[in-house]
């Protein structure tokens, strides 16, 4: 099995970073570079998890006091006093079975636990339907709070949550 490192991501992964997301961004969002640099800078986790010196998956993180006018995120501050809300998971198709979210979501659950924040949160598209994060978030025990539709109507969205 290949080494996985996890780590902060940093201003050099951001090539990497954009790729890997337009790759899936009918299941994301688009992301640009102007974007992305202010979505890191308003993140309180934002790592990448590398294989063989690339970027193969990163993780984008807010925290619940983030100034971050989006709205699922508000969906979730109008339910939690404390939560964090995930904002994307990624990984490259390259590296599909080598558990990197899993190890991303393992490092985030830890972290998490360590600033005793009992909520994560995330939505992941019922329209179209996406039903591999569907089966990837119930693995870690999330559960739907509600639905909504997001992207001027054009996406119905599951928000759910994950006791830490």
């Amino acid at each position: 099995m290949k080494d996985v490192i996890i780590r902060k991501a940093v201003k050099e992964d951001f090539p990497a970073i954009l790729k890997l997301n337009e790759a899936v961004v009918e299941k994301t969002s688009p992301l640009n570079l102007e974007r992305l640099t202010w979505l890191g800078n308003i993140s309180i986790y934002h790592k990448v998890a590398v294989v063989d010196n690339q970027v193969a998956g990163f993780l984008l993180v807010m925290r619940s006091d983030a100034d971050y006018p989006n709205d699922n995120f508000a969906y979730f501050g109008a339910r939690f006093s404390s939560f964090l809300y995930i904002d994307r998971i990624v990984v490259g198709s390259d590296y599909f079975g080598l558990k990197i979210g899993t190890r991303l979501y393992q490092d985030l659950f830890a972290y998490a636990k360590e600033q005793n924040i009992e909520n994560i949160t995330c939505e992941y598209n019922l329209e179209p339907l996406n039903l591999a994060s569907q089966a990837f978030h119930n693995k870690f025990g999330f559960t739907e709070l509600g639905t909504q539709r997001v992207a001027n109507g054009s996406k119905l969205v599951s928000l759910q949550v994950a006791k830490v």
